[in-house]
C-alpha cells in the first residue's frame, strides 16, 4: 500500500512539473501577443507595398528626372503586370524623354507621358490600348503611381499620372477600405480613383519635386505657363 502511494505521489508530482512547463511555453501571453504582433507586419508590409519605400525583389526601381528634380518610383509587376511591362519597356525606349507634364492640378495630380503633351496622344507598346488592372493590395494614396484613361473600359496607352493631393482625405474613403489604407489617407491622396484606374507604382523618395510641380502656374487647361518635361526615366533593374 506504501508503494503505491508512492507511486501515486510521483506521477502527481511529474504532472504538476508537466502543467507548469506548459504554462511557461504555451500559456505565456506576453510571448503569444509579441509573436502575433510581428506575423502581422509581416503580412501588412507584404500585403499594402506602397506603405514601405524599400525596393523588393518583386519590386522594380525607377528615376524620372525632371527639369524640377528627381522623383524615384517603385513598380509592382506583381499585381499590375501589363502598366508595369508597359511602362518599363516605353522608358527603355526613350519614349518618356523630352515629353511634359501636361496636366497638373494642384491638390490633385500631375499627369504626363504624352508624347504630344495635348493629352490625347500616346500609345501603348502593343500599339493599341490596353484594360484597366485593379488590385486590392494598391491604393490611390499620396505618391501613387497610375496609368490615366479615357470613360472607355479599355482605353489605357501611354500616359500616367502621380497622386499630390495631401490633404486628409480619410473622410472618403469606402467602408471596405483596410484600416491601414484608411490611417495612410489622413496623410493624402484620392480615395475615390481607387477601383478605377491601374496603379503600378509608388513614389519612395522626390515627393517634394511632385509638389513643386504641382505648385506650377497653369493656364485654364491645367498646362504649365513654364513646361516641366520629363528628361529621362532610368529603370533600376
Amino acid at each position: 500500500m506504501k508503494f503505491n502511494k508512492l507511486i501515486v505521489g510521483g506521477l502527481l508530482f511529474l504532472i504538476a512539473v508537466a502543467m507548469i512547463i506548459y504554462g511557461l511555453f504555451y500559456l505565456n501571453p506576453t510571448k503569444q501577443t509579441t509573436d502575433s504582433h510581428q506575423e502581422s507586419e509581416v503580412i501588412e508590409a507584404d500585403y499594402f507595398p506602397q506603405l514601405s519605400s524599400e525596393i523588393e525583389k518583386t519590386e522594380i526601381g525607377a528615376d524620372l528626372t525632371t527639369s524640377m528634380g528627381i522623383i524615384s518610383i517603385k513598380l509592382f509587376p506583381k499585381f499590375a503586370p501589363k502598366a508595369v511591362e508597359n511602362f518599363v519597356e516605353l522608358s527603355k525606349e526613350g519614349y518618356y524623354d523630352g515629353t511634359i507634364f501636361h496636366r497638373v492640378i494642384q491638390d490633385f495630380m500631375i499627369q504626363g507621358g504624352d508624347p504630344e503633351g495635348t493629352g490625347l496622344g500616346g500609345e501603348s507598346i502593343w500599339k493599341k490600348p490596353f484594360e484597366v488592372e485593379v488590385s486590392d493590395h494598391l491604393y490611390h494614396i499620396r505618391g501613387a503611381l497610375s496609368m490615366a484613361k479615357t470613360n472607355a473600359p479599355i482605353s489605357i496607352g501611354s500616359q500616367f499620372f502621380i497622386v499630390q493631393n495631401q490633404q486628409d482625405m480619410s473622410h472618403s474613403v469606402s467602408e471596405a477600405t483596410p484600416n491601414e489604407i484608411v490611417k495612410t489617407y489622413k496623410k493624402g491622396g484620392y480615395p475615390s480613383l481607387d477601383g478605377s484606374y491601374t496603379i503600378f507604382g509608388q513614389v519612395v523618395e522626390g515627393m517634394d519635386v511632385v509638389d513643386k510641380i504641382a505648385a506650377s502656374e497653369t493656364n485654364g487647361n491645367d498646362l504649365p505657363t513654364t513646361p516641366v518635361t520629363i528628361e529621362s526615366i532610368e529603370i533600376q533593374n
